[in-house]
């Protein structure tokens, strides 16, 4: 059992907190917040209540997202590096005094401080060419492992610096859950849906650094 109960989060979403280990600084340990999901549920239509709470678990999610068939097969080839090319390296589930947590890398700026977001990166410094050069990166190792996400939002990707550059790093909303696992077994398929979010990506960078007339939702449409 990790004792949090002298911890604060040093970044929290709607669904989760996330803490700094107490006895390992480079790992973050990411925790439900059971107030938030009660209420997201009760929010929900009748057939979604149906389909049980367990659907909206971030941790449960997220713990099979790392299980899907692009991150398996590199794992077993022997191409780690490949995969936490552009993500927080794994390391699986432990209790602690504030419930179940998820346990990965702390992805760390040059002082030992957790890594900016994008987001923040955007409104402070634009889309110049250092980071347009990582996002470069960071699409093309997208097509070449074929790793599946949702939509990427700039708030779950934070920035490090690797041999003197910039990378970006997913740290939230790895996964498709709603994609079944036989269609994101044909690559054809399994390409055209990482395209797609990646079109979806710079649209939503362009609505981050743009003037923002309209909303998200209408910007976003193809």
């Amino acid at each position: 059992m990790i004792d949090l109960s002298g911890c604060e989060p040093f970044a929290s979403g709607y669904n989760r907190h996330c803490y700094r280990h107490p006895d390992d600084p480079a790992l973050c340990l990411k925790v439900l917040r059971p107030e938030n999901i009660e209420a997201r549920y009760q929010r929900q239509t009748w057939p979604k209540k149906a389909l049980g709470r367990a659907r909206i678990d971030d941790n449960r999610q997220e713990l099979r997202a790392h299980r899907q068939t692009a991150i398996s097969k590199l794992l077993m080839n022997n191409q780690s590096s490949l995969v936490w090319a552009h993500l927080p390296r794994f390391h699986g589930t432990a209790d602690t005094s504030r419930g179940p947590a998820n346990i990965s890398e702390l992805i760390t700026d040059s002082n030992g401080s957790p890594a900016a977001t994008f987001e923040h990166y955007l409104r402070h410094r634009g889309f110049d060419q250092p980071i347009q050069e990582a996002v470069q990166r960071f699409c093309t190792w997208l097509l070449q492992t074929g790793i599946l996400t949702r939509n990427l939002l700039p708030h779950n990707l934070v920035i490090a610096d690797r041999n003197g550059q910039p990378e970006l790093f997913l740290v939230d909303g790895l996964g498709a859950p709603a994609i079944p696992d036989k269609l994101a077994a044909i690559p054809a398929w399994r390409r055209r849906y990482i395209n797609r979010r990646i079109r979806r990506f710079y649209l939503r960078i362009d609505w981050e650094t743009g003037n923002r007339t309209d909303t998200w939702e209408a910007s976003q449409k193809l």
